[in-house]
Parts: C-alpha cells; structure tokens; sequence
C-alpha cells in the first residue's frame, strides 16, 4: 500500500527528495554545466526581454547614423544645421488605434532643435557613445578587479593586505566625485578616454567578490592537485581558478555596466563627462534642459534610450545572476507538480507488480 504524499514543498522521507528538487533533477538530467546555465537563462523572460530590446537599441543606433565610416540609412546627420519645420515639433504620429492621428514617420520623428539639427541623428549618436562607454568601462574594470581580487584571494598574507587596503582607499571616495575630477581632465580628449579613466576606478565591488570566491577556491582538492603536479600559481589562477569564478565575474560585470551608463550620464549632465562635438544621452540632456518647458520632445528621447538601456542591462545581469546560482531554482508549474506526485504515487505499485 502506498503511503500518502507529503505536501508539496515538504521532505518526502519515503522519496528522499521534495517534488520540486525531483522536477528540478529531472529537468536537468544528462547536461552540462555550461548547458544548464544557458537553459536557465533562456527561461528568464525578463533576461531575454532586455537582451532583445538592447539588441534592437544598438543595431538601430549603428545602422541608422553609420560607425566607423561606414554610412548609415538615416538621411540626417548629427552635426549639420537645417531648416525649422513646424516649430521643431516631432513628426512621429502614433497610429488610430492608440489615438494617434494616424502613423507617421516623417522627416524628423524626434524633432529638431533650435538651430535644425535632426533629434533623432542626435540620439543615434549619443546611444552609440552611451554603449561604446559602457562595454570600455566594463571589460576595463572587469579585467582590473578580476586580476586585484585573484592575486589577493590566492596569495593572501601581504600582498592580499595591501591590495584590500588600496581597493578600500577607492571604496573610501565617492565615484561621482573622483569621476568628475577625472572627466574634467580626460572628457575634452574623447569619449574612449573618458571610458578608460572611469573604468579604473569602477572595479573595486568586483576585487572584493573575486577575492572572496578565490578564498574559497584555494582550497579545493583540485588546487592542491594543479599544485601536487608543478603548475604554476600563474597557471592554477589562469586555468583552474577563473574558470570555476567565472559567474561571479560575468554576472557582476553587467551589473556593472549598467552603472556605467548611469555614471556616464550623470557626469556628462553636469559638465564634467564628454565634451562637444561629442554627443552622449547625458549632454543632450544638459545642453536642452533650458527648453524644458517649451519643447519637452528634447528630453522624452534621450532620456528614454537611457532607461532602455540602464533596464535592458539590469535584466540581463539578473537572468545571468539566476542562472549561475545553483541556489536559483525554478518555481514548477501545478501541472508539472501534479505529474510528478501522480509518478511518486505509481512507483510503489510497479514496484510490487514486478515482484509479483
């Protein structure tokens, strides 16, 4: 006779495992590590919502405007000055349906400025600023606090003492404040230069979470196996150490490049971030906030690319952070619940039918 089932959610003592950890062994069954993270990442819908609308922002930012010499479809440029049509109003009509006059394109959907230059082209180019920022200020202070926080989770002793005490000097110093000071001197000399200044700065959450990893780390068996063969500390960081890290690192960094965009925008806003003729999300903001009242299209847009952008990012640095967390499991649906209590339920009866 079978017994009864225990609650969902409950130790089975009979079972040995709760429904949900059956559902979750079995979803899982016969994968990889790598296979498993990928699967729990594409099942996070608020991940593959950012990874796509981020998708779309940059390959209509590169595309419309051009990069790299290579012209865009956009007919407008940033920079040239032209003719004021209809008081630089937007000519971007939103379709009956949503109470619109009808859909429309136009010349100028975003709308002009004072002096004709076409919003849209502007934006283009402040998003291609904005992403071209936040990957330089990420990978730099990625591979700045990954390489603090191995050398001092590994070594530890006094190199671990004076690398945590340098990263806690930073940590000390507001960002805004040391990025201002930083954007004063290299903001004139570019955005790319701008991007490396406040990358150095940027890395010191990511040191103190590697380092902790690493400390676990290190003592590892296969540590003291890499170690019982001759490899070098070098190679022990390099080979087995970071690969084992390797989400802590990933998931910290698109955190990361979120507030990068934010930081960007923020200095850039007040004048101490990327200079004209550059153009970022941030400047425009700053350059058109005394048209506030009368044309509020020059705020709506670049503020908009900037909250898609700092929310696309942050939705994906959490689907990332879901999937390499073993901790992270997914809620099963009642459906699968129902299956899997019914297929605990049978097995005490086959088992009696086969040894009959």
């Amino acid at each position: 006779m079978s017994t009864p089932l225990e609650p969902a959610g409950h130790f089975d003592p009979t079972g040995g495992e709760t429904l949900e950890n059956a559902i979750e062994l079995k979803d899982v069954e016969g994968l990889s590590q790598g296979q498993i993270v990928r699967r729990r990442f594409l099942r996070h819908r608020g991940a593959i919502i950012g990874l796509g609308v981020i998708a779309l922002v940059a390959i209509l930012a590169y595309t419309s405007i051009g990069a790299g010499g290579i012209p865009g479809w956009w007919k407008f440029d940033p920079v040239t000055p032209g003719k004021v049509e209809n008081s630089g109003s937007p000519s971007l009509a939103l379709p009956g349906w949503l109470g619109g006059s009808g859909f429309a394109i136009g010349d100028h959907p975003f709308g002009q400025d004072e002096i004709g230059r076409d919003i849209f082209a502007r934006v283009m180019k402040g998003t291609q600023t904005s992403l071209n920022v936040m990957v330089v200020i990420s990978v730099l202070a990625a591979l700045i606090g990954m390489a603090v926080g191995a050398v001092s989770g590994y070594f530890r002793g006094g190199i671990d003492q004076f690398l945590m005490r340098f990263t806690d000097l930073f940590i000390t110093f507001p960002v805004i404040v040391i990025g201002a000071v930083l954007g004063k001197l290299a903001g004139s000399a570019g955005a790319f230069w701008l991007a490396v200044a406040l990358g150095c700065i940027s890395w010191t959450t990511l040191a103190r979470l590697v380092r902790g990893e690493f400390l676990s780390l290190r003592e590892r068996e296969f540590v003291d196996a890499a170690k019982a063969a001759g490899a070098s500390s070098f190679r022990i960081i390099r080979k087995h150490m970071i690969p084992n890290a390797i989400g802590v690192i990933i998931v910290n960094t698109t955190l990361l490049a979120s507030q990068a965009v934010l930081l960007e925008t923020a200095l850039s806003y007040l004048g101490f971030g990327i200079k004209s003729p550059d153009v970022s999300l941030g400047t425009m903001i700053s350059e058109y906030q005394s048209a506030f009242s009368t044309r509020p299209w020059l705020f709506w847009w670049p503020g908009l690319f900037i909250i898609l952008i700092a929310l696309s990012v942050n939705f994906i640095g959490d689907g990332l952070r879901d999937a390499f967390d073993p901790r992270q499991k997914r809620v099963p649906s009642q459906r699968q619940m129902d299956k899997a209590a019914q297929r605990q339920k049978n097995a005490p009866v086959a088992a009696a039918g086969d040894e009959q």
